[in-house]
């Protein structure tokens, strides 16, 4: 057998976890070091994966000889210059989402690692979740014919984060960037990661006394003709659909996710089909984020480009920022 990929994980917090069960669920990985500047943080995630040595310092595995490629979970402004640092001491990188505080950003440490030769995987998680394939495949197919709309959902209802989620300096924005991008990539993901010809947003702060987005309303247009529409937000009092729940809208039927279901018609007769999947746990479940680990160690043998890349994740920051300028200026934007 190949020798396993050493994984470590920075950030031990509660996305940490997740990319933690994700290695030692893996028969191809092996989670060997943690970070976290939070000491108590460190210690409870020691009691829970045994025998990793632990570090209150980033840096510190950057300069691991032994260790082959690093998960990031930590504040978005730390994002960038982390990321670029293992980068350039060779580590592969899966990187959280939003891959930086602004597109500037993301370009640097997407051309740093195609540079240093190394992968660098962003995590937008929704791109391995069965049912989302699911829809991929049938667009990929045609059932659905042209999709001329989507519609998506990035809400909290009735909840929202504190601490550094809050705080621009350290998040860059709010709900847009926590998850309002969940619902723009899953969109850009089923229609093919199109590019985004044009960004209308209304953006603004009405549940919380913060210096952030708590509510959102995001129009992008696509090459190729698809419209999308995605909201985003946290406190608000009601959703039309889960964290990246989205619509299709085709020429020849309909889709959606959370509940999944398709309406098609065939000649005169029009019909509905809810495929069964299997019962989810949680609506993030730890199988997508054992799918996306190991779709990262897969890119790491086979060199080959991790999906999403940092193209991709510079794109999708491209559309961030086009959405914050929209909604200052009033305008209709061109990403870029």
């Amino acid at each position: 057998m190949a020798k396993k990929i050493r994984i470590g994980v920075i950030g031990c917090g509660f996305i940490g976890h997740y990319h933690a069960r994700a290695v030692a669920a893996s028969e191809q990985a092996e989670l060997v070091a943690a970070a976290d500047s939070n000491p108590a943080a460190l210690e409870r995630f020691a009691a829970l994966f045994p025998g990793v040595r632990t570090t209150l310092r980033f840096e510190e595995l950057a300069s691991m000889p032994d260790l082959d490629a690093v998960a990031i979970g930590i504040p978005n402004a730390r994002h960038a210059p982390t990321t670029d640092r293992l980068l350039k001491a060779g580590k592969h990188v899966l990187l959280e989402k939003p891959m930086a505080l602004n597109a500037a950003e993301a370009a640097i440490i997407a051309r740093t690692a195609r540079q240093k030769g190394v992968r660098l995987q962003i995590g937008h998680c929704w791109r391995y979740d069965t049912e989302v394939n699911f829809l991929k495949q049938l667009v990929q197919q045609g059932t659905l014919g042209r999709i001329v709309k989507t519609k998506g959902y990035g809400i909290h209802t009735n909840w929202g984060p504190a601490g550094w989620f809050t705080r621009k300096a350290e998040a860059g924005g709010g709900a847009l960037v926590d998850m309002g991008i969940h619902a723009i990539d899953t969109a850009s993901y089923l229609l093919g990661d199109p590019a985004p010809l044009s960004v209308y947003a209304k953006i603004g702060t009405h549940y919380g006394s913060y210096d952030v987005d708590d509510t959102g309303v995001i129009v992008i247009e696509w090459q190729g003709g698809a419209v999308s529409v995605v909201e985003s937000g946290w406190w608000q009092p009601h959703m039309d659909g889960p964290e990246a729940g989205t619509q299709l809208y085709g020429t020849l039927g309909y889709a959606q996710l959370f509940p999944t279901l398709v309406k098609l018609s065939l000649g005169s007769a029009r019909g509905c089909f809810q495929p069964e999947f299997p019962p989810r746990v949680e609506h993030c479940e730890q199988a997508m984020y054992n799918r996306q680990m190991e779709a990262f160690v897969q890119a790491i043998r086979t060199r080959k480009p991790p999906r999403p890349d940092g193209e991709l994740g510079t794109r999708i920051m491209k559309i961030l920022d086009a959405c914050y300028r929209s909604s200052r200026t009033g305008g209709v934007v061109r990403p870029g």
